[in-house]
């Protein structure tokens, strides 16, 4: 079963505050039994007397999501990041302490007086739930974090899904209007090289290494290259009829079958057809 990020991001808050309080409560518990304050109390007593403050506490944790959200940078190891960030967790341990301190007076039914605020609840809340508070907001912060740059990521990746489905698009369809097939044969004589469009060749001929270019004019050029790495790049109409030959179709005029099959091309020259490709030959001229 897949679980969405944000479901996600949920169970780790809750599991972080479970194991949170739970700690919190277990310590409290410690010490009111060992120096017996309160007879005969329960984990679920110390949690109960307590949970307001974790009320309290998660109702602030949504104004660090809201300033995480507003503050997201993909570089939080940047100094400045880090401070902006403890100064405002610390800023909102301490509204913690101030609203807890000024609950608990309203609850034990005294008179709101600034001497017992700054003198007894506030150094006692602070030593109490300060630590665990500024702890606790810092995994919030790291873990918000987390989840806006697996976001940002998120659309990242969307977008470049898209981009990569245009260029696809973009791919196929240049691809039915441009190949890479060859224009032209580039031959090497001498020092200079003798550029040859490939209209003008009658048959090209195998030579041991080489192949023989003939052309139409009647002039034939030899080409360190062979009849299989032409046969790629020359475009349709010209086709191997033989181990040892490729044709110009454009100037064949007749396919002889009498006795050996051959071509007959436009300056009477005879080219043989392989058994193997005559079937070729005879669909491409029907």
């Amino acid at each position: 079963m897949n679980i969405s990020n944000s479901k996600k991001i949920v169970i780790v808050i809750i599991s972080l505050l479970i194991i949170a309080i739970t700690f919190e409560t277990l310590q409290q518990l410690y010490f009111i039994r060992r120096y017996n304050i309160v007879p005969n109390i329960t984990f679920f007593d110390v949690l109960k007397s307590q949970s307001f403050q974790w009320v309290i506490w998660m109702s602030f944790g949504i104004v660090l999501f809201w300033y995480s959200k507003r503050n997201f940078s993909e570089t939080p190891l940047q100094l400045s990041y880090l401070v902006r960030f403890a100064l405002f967790i610390l800023l909102l341990t301490f509204i913690d302490l101030v609203t807890i301190s000024i609950v608990q007076i309203f609850r034990s039914e005294m008179t709101f007086t600034l001497t017992p605020f700054w003198e007894e609840f506030m150094p006692f809340y602070t030593y109490q739930k300060g630590p665990i508070f500024v702890l606790g907001y810092s995994a919030l912060a790291i873990i918000f974090h987390l989840f806006f740059l697996n976001a940002q990521l998120q659309i990242q990746v969307q977008e470049l899904s898209e981009l990569k489905e245009v260029n696809l698009q973009l791919y196929n369809s240049l691809k039915n209007e441009i190949n890479d097939q060859t224009t032209i044969l580039n031959i090497k004589i001498g020092n200079k090289r003798k550029i040859i469009p490939i209209e003008d060749i009658l048959w090209i001929e195998a030579d041991d290494y080489c192949v023989k270019v003939h052309l139409q004019d009647g002039s034939t050029y030899t080409m360190r290259s062979s009849l299989k790495t032409l046969e790629t790049k020359l475009p349709n109409g010209y086709l191997r009829v033989h181990r040892k030959a490729i044709v110009n179709m454009k100037m064949a005029k007749e396919l002889n079958t009498a006795t050996t099959a051959k071509l007959i091309l436009s300056n009477k020259a005879e080219v043989p057809v392989s058994k193997s490709n005559l079937r070729t030959v005879m669909d491409f001229i029907s």
